[in-house]
């Protein structure tokens, strides 16, 4: 009898954990399966490059998990009862229970990883109008609107946060002969340091870019985008980058969730109500060092996805469970291809006062980004492997795992 193990979402976090957890257990007594839409991995954090029509590198799940043993269940998640520790997919292929693509899959340890999307905050027309690149759809969307723009038009990015600032400079660099300006909620960087603040305003002004600092936009129209001020910016593209939301498919379940729909974990990533279930990445709310919550990013993810898979294995077969802090170094922020700025951080995320900037923090932010594709695909890079036979039994709460020799 398997243990029944099931991540939700292959971003960088299930990927991580699927793959982890595939080195730490055998698989004649651990059934691991990954669900995902789409066949191949999505650097999330290269879209900025896809939507100014750079061609990334494909990298499809049959070779990434080729004899690993984790199955790829290519489908849509609609629904998950946590009691009944079952989960609800679409097949994205058509194929189900009767043939109607619906099929229910239960598990005995669920790992959610799905992630989250854009924000629109609610604004009114950001669905009608705006562009967004929080995943692959969306860039790509974008990608073939700039592509049809003629120069001197306008493109407005709405959001000055990490994902806001690569996107503005790099339709800045790839497309010089657009006007490209960004709307900032309150001042530019504001978060980095007086370093980091000053090399910013400095490529920022190199690239042409406006910059309209304290503007609340408060709407968005086919042309233009309108502010809490009153006033209009005229606007051929908008790209909407003020945040991250959720999936929202756990708020119909019977875990605790925040106000935000994050599942509410403990250290070692477990749902606090449902001890099955794990969430990692931006589907968490984790805390971090100074007991604050850990930001939506990479960088919190793919520990977080480390530390669930050493857990849960760690707990089926009756081994250490894993205490390595979630803390940060550095805040990673691309201007273009040949520019960059390295934030260094205290370990809960506050700016101190050194930083890398220019051409060498491009070559640094763009190492970042491969060594992230390739954990996904060699999940064991951080901590020794070391595989342990188990044997199942029947338990009250699902199947219970013993270690063996």
């Amino acid at each position: 009898m398997q243990h029944r193990i099931i991540v939700l979402g292959a971003g960088y976090t299930g990927a991580i954990a699927a793959g982890r957890l595939a080195k730490r257990l055998h698989r004649e007594d651990a059934a691991i399966t990954l669900v995902n839409a789409e066949p191949d991995f999505v650097e999330r954090v290269r879209m900025h490059q896809l939507a100014t029509g750079q061609d990334l590198k494909p990298r499809p799940f049959s070779e990434m998990f080729a004899g690993t043993g984790v199955e790829l269940k290519l489908a849509k998640v609609t629904g998950l009862d946590a009691d009944r520790k079952t989960v609800t997919v679409a097949d994205v292929n058509g194929a189900g229970v009767n043939g109607a693509g619906v099929e229910e899959l239960p598990y005995d340890t669920l790992v959610y990883a799905l992630g989250s999307g854009w924000n629109s905050q609610g604004v009114p027309g950001t669905a009608e109008h705006a562009y967004e690149i929080a995943g692959r759809s969306g860039a790509l969307r974008l990608r073939e609107r700039l592509a049809r723009l003629d120069a001197g038009q306008t493109v407005v990015v709405v959001g000055g946060g990490l994902t806001g600032l690569e996107a503005a400079t790099e339709i800045a660099e790839a497309r010089p002969d657009l006007d490209v300006a960004l709307a900032v909620d309150g001042v530019l960087g504001d978060w980095l340091s007086p370093k980091g603040r000053a090399h910013l305003r400095k490529v920022i002004g190199t690239l042409g870019i406006t910059v309209h600092e304290n503007t609340a936009v408060t709407g968005v129209e086919a042309d233009r985008v309108t502010t809490a001020a009153g006033t209009a910016i005229p606007a051929a593209v908008s790209v909407w980058a003020t945040g991250f939301a959720v999936h929202p498919i756990v708020r119909a379940t019977t875990l605790e969730v925040t106000g935000t729909g994050q599942i509410v974990v403990d250290t070692t990533m477990r749902s606090v109500s449902h001890p099955d279930v794990y969430a990692v990445g931006d589907a968490a709310m984790a805390m971090g060092p100074g007991n604050k919550p850990l930001r939506m990013s990479c960088a919190s993810g793919t520990l977080a996805a480390w530390q669930a898979a050493e857990a849960i294995a760690a707990r089926l077969t009756g081994g250490k469970l894993p205490n390595v802090p979630i803390r940060y170094v550095n805040q990673c922020i691309s201007l273009g291809r040949r520019n960059g700025l390295i934030q260094y951080v205290t370990a809960d995320d506050r700016a101190v006062g050194a930083v890398l900037t220019g051409r060498l923090a491009a070559v640094y932010k763009e190492l970042i980004c491969k060594g992230a594709a390739w954990s996904v695909a060699n999940p064991t890079f951080r901590l020794p492997v070391r595989r342990r036979r188990v044997t199942v039994t029947p338990a009250a709460a699902g199947s219970a795992v013993k270690a063996t020799a």
